[in-house]
């Protein structure tokens, strides 16, 4: 499509939107009496309008029905991960099965690392990105320390060329490659948070799994903002938060995939809970662990019914809106919002790739000079993106509640800003 920086162009693609009636089934937040162009759904999505009955059905039902809500409730919430793998399913390319939602990200990441991470003396190399978000470089470097390895031997950080932000696929084959008598596993963000760009994860599994080594993604900027297939893609595992483009509110709770081929093996090494035990049999209380089959034999602890409530609220909306219309609204804003910040190359950068396959709704731009100033400066006039040092703005279009006319006035309040 050829785009054009007219207010009538953002006008007649919104009114050809079939989406665009979900933008009414969120709260957007405003700045004196208006709306403002939300742009931070990379970083806390915005309240669905349903989250506030769906919370309210769980305190009644607590009220009412105190610990028997468990069993007696709307929604027992002994049952209550069930209400949400189907949907949740949806959304990452997985087999329900294969999908359970629990804990918080990077517990949940630890918890897949002690499956998935066994290192040997001779295979015990992590190949993840340079500049991954810092949870993942933490737990990483926790879990090298934890089997005995110095993380500055054991962690392999992949960089970009010099000149360039962003990986080339084919310099991740070749570090996998060459690494492969020694590599254990490799666990990357589907999209990294700084850059917004999006790996090539079916791939990288590929290759990873022709080296002899596992394959895990954190998915926190990818489940809910690329069309992911985790099943067919072969992924041994992923993690995800629910709170950025799944919209499940501060904090929210966790969502993780296991291949089947991985989920059905109650042999596989992992730490264990009374949640992740037999549901036919958990009530007896006896000792001896027995996993439920699939992703939910990883669970611990009884189910978080409030942030599960929320997360539930959400993903009504993913299922009628369907990842796929999702996604192929999220290329044309965001390649509209890039197509707008061309017209100010002189003062911008965008590192992200520029091809829709290799990246989310995100774009990252360096400010050459004074990018602090700009970013207040957009804040003052109604846009919210988010600031990354030392000089880089963040801006998503999201697009379950953007739209193209809010494009087009970021690219009427630059024009100003650069007159």
């Amino acid at each position: 499509m050829t785009f054009h920086n007219t207010l009538s162009f953002a006008q007649q693609l919104d009114s050809e939107d079939t989406l665009a009636h979900f933008r009414s089934e969120f709260y957007i937040p405003q700045k004196n009496g208006k709306p403002i162009i939300y742009l931070c759904g990379n970083s806390l999505g915005l309240q669905p309008k349903n989250v506030k009955a769906a919370i309210e059905q769980e305190l009644k039902d607590w009220a009412e029905l105190g610990v028997e809500g468990h069993f007696a409730g709307k929604n027992p919430w002994m049952y209550y991960h069930h209400f949400l793998t189907e949907q949740a399913a949806g959304v990452v390319g997985a087999k329900p099965s294969e999908v359970v939602i629990m804990n918080n990200l990077t517990a949940n990441l630890h918890l897949m690392m002690v499956s998935f991470y066994r290192p040997t003396k001779t295979r015990y190399k992590i190949i993840m990105e340079g500049n991954a978000f810092p949870s993942d470089q933490y737990a990483m470097e926790t879990q090298a320390r934890f089997h005995g390895f110095n993380p500055d031997d054991a962690i392999i950080e992949l960089k970009p060329r010099e000149g360039e932000y962003t990986l080339r696929t084919e310099d991740i084959i070749d570090k996998i490659n060459a690494h492969k008598d020694e590599l254990a596993i490799v666990m990357m963000g589907g999209v990294n948070y700084y850059t917004g760009q999006a790996y090539d994860m079916q791939t990288i599994t590929k290759i990873a799994h022709e080296a002899g080594a596992n394959v895990g993604f954190d998915c926190a900027h990818a489940a809910g903002n690329l069309y992911l297939q985790l099943h067919n893609w072969n992924v041994d595992f992923a993690v995800w938060c629910t709170y950025k483009y799944l919209n499940s509110g501060p904090g929210g709770t966790s969502g993780v995939f296991v291949h089947e081929r991985h989920g059905n093996n109650p042999e596989l090494i992992r730490f264990a809970g009374w949640w992740g035990h037999d549901e036919q049999e958990r009530f007896q209380m006896k000792k001896g662990f027995k996993p439920m089959q699939g992703a939910a034999g990883w669970q611990l602890s009884n189910a978080q019914i409030f942030p599960m409530a929320i997360h539930k609220a959400s993903l009504e909306l993913f299922a009628q809106a369907g990842m796929n219309k999702l996604r192929a609204k999220s290329e044309m804003l965001t390649g509209y919002l890039e197509f707008i910040l061309s017209e100010y190359s002189e003062h911008l950068t965008v590192i992200t790739p520029r091809k829709p396959a290799e990246r989310g709704c995100q774009l990252s731009i360096i400010v050459k000079e004074n990018g602090k100033k700009l970013f207040d400066y957009l804040e003052a006039n109604g846009i919210m993106p988010d600031w990354r040092e030392p000089d880089v703005i963040r801006m998503s279009p999201v697009p379950m509640y953007n739209t193209f006319e809010e494009v087009f006035r970021i690219g009427e309040i630059l024009k100003n800003y650069f007159a």
